[in-house]
């Protein structure tokens, strides 16, 4: 008798760990759709917002994502030779603004530290995007925040997020990493293969 309660103990906690196993991994793993939509289809609150930015924009395209955490507009366009994607909520409430950059156009010390933790943490990494993130903080106002992105500011308050498809044990896999102004780690997560491409130029 002993021996069977034993053993269903056993079972039930092997079963409660791979459970947990489960859920820890799927957290990690980013699920998004998106879908491109015509101008009249997004926030009427949010063109107002953008619509001086936009005046001498090349390429303008709009879309809508959803996700896990809730629905997100974005329009992407071409401006002075750079890429912008600027997103809002469902509302229509400017959240941030990311520009397509280069390694070159990072701080040395800023991008040592990215490499530092790409390095360790893949046998082999490769950087397929990488983006310059102006989030919307504390008691900042929108136009604040358009102004510095668009001015191109190195803030200690912007983000860099990398796209990089990589191979930690087996195999590749695709990845969003996020790091500070400085190039310290904040984030990972996995990224399925998309069902568009994010940036269509």
């Amino acid at each position: 008798m002993r021996s069977i309660v034993s053993d269903t103990m056993k079972y039930s906690l092997i079963l409660v760990l791979c459970c947990t196993m489960v859920v820890q991994g799927t957290a990690q793993v980013k699920y998004e759709r998106a879908f491109r939509i015509l101008k009249k289809q997004f926030p009427q609150k949010a063109l107002q917002t953008i619509s001086g930015e936009l005046e001498e924009a090349r390429k303008i395209r709009y879309y809508k994502e959803m996700d896990s955490t809730g629905i997100t507009y974005e329009v992407q366009f071409k401006r002075d030779r750079l890429r912008y994607g600027v997103a809002f909520n469902a509302e229509g409430t400017l959240k941030e603004i990311e520009i397509d950059v280069k390694q070159v156009d990072l701080p040395d010390a800023s991008w040592q530290h990215i490499q530092n933790y790409l390095t360790r943490t893949f046998k082999k990494v490769r950087v397929r995007k990488m983006r310059q993130q102006y989030p919307v903080i504390g008691s900042e106002s929108q136009e604040q925040t358009l102004k510095n992105a668009f001015q191109n500011l190195l803030l200690p308050s912007i983000n860099y997020a990398l796209m990089v498809s990589g191979k930690k044990t087996r195999g590749h896999e695709r990845y969003e990493l996020l790091f500070d102004a400085e190039g310290n780690f904040r984030n990972i997560r996995k990224s399925p293969p998309p069902n568009y491409d994010h940036v269509l130029y």
